[in-house]
């Protein structure tokens, strides 16, 4: 009969919250890296709540855009533009005339589901391109946005954590397994 140390079940466990941790704080300096990123490129995300842009971009969907001058736009591009005290607006140039200062355009967009374009043309000396969009994620980013899950999520980590650097006692071995091993 073959028999297997009290220990060893330990250290598997050991192994696997180890790993976890080295896991977590990897996808943290990940995460830590991206914002810097996105901050230097001017990289944001926008969220879907409407179809005007569906089948290219659904209902549900997370665009990952970027800031640039709205000199560089060309018919045919997805753009975001922004609107005053309304949401911004995100639909395809369908035109592109100067403006009144060189900086400055003048475009026309239309959402690829809908027939006609936008009522009125856009002024914008910047615009936000879509480099692409990921169908469905704006509802994980709203689930996780929930105050209960993210209460619940900090709450689970903190006891992650502290279990895994709770001080561990050494059980004492009875004398009788100390000198058979010797």
């Amino acid at each position: 009969m073959t028999h297997t140390p009290r220990h060893a079940g330990r250290q598997a466990s050991s192994w696997v919250v180890d790993a976890l941790l080295w896991v977590l704080a990897v996808a943290g300096a990940v995460c830590i890296l991206l914002v810097i990123l996105a901050h230097t490129m001017g990289i944001t995300l926008m969220m879907f709540s409407t179809g005007s842009m569906s089948p290219t971009i659904p209902a549900g969907s997370v665009a990952i855009v970027q800031e640039g001058p709205a000199s560089e736009i060309e018919v045919g591009d997805v753009v975001t533009v922004d609107r005053g005290d309304l949401l911004p607006v995100t639909h395809r140039v369908t035109s592109v005339e100067p403006g009144a200062v060189d900086d400055q355009r003048i475009i026309t967009m239309r959402g690829d589901a809908n027939e006609q374009d936008d009522p009125q043309p856009y002024p914008v000396e910047t615009v936000r391109t879509v480099l692409f969009s990921i169908p469905g994620l704006a509802n994980v980013i709203v689930w996780f946005g929930d105050p209960l899950v993210l209460g619940g999520l900090t709450i689970a980590m903190a006891l992650l954590v502290g279990w895994a650097f709770w001080p561990k006692q050494e059980r004492s071995r009875p004398a009788a397994l100390a000198g058979a091993e010797q």
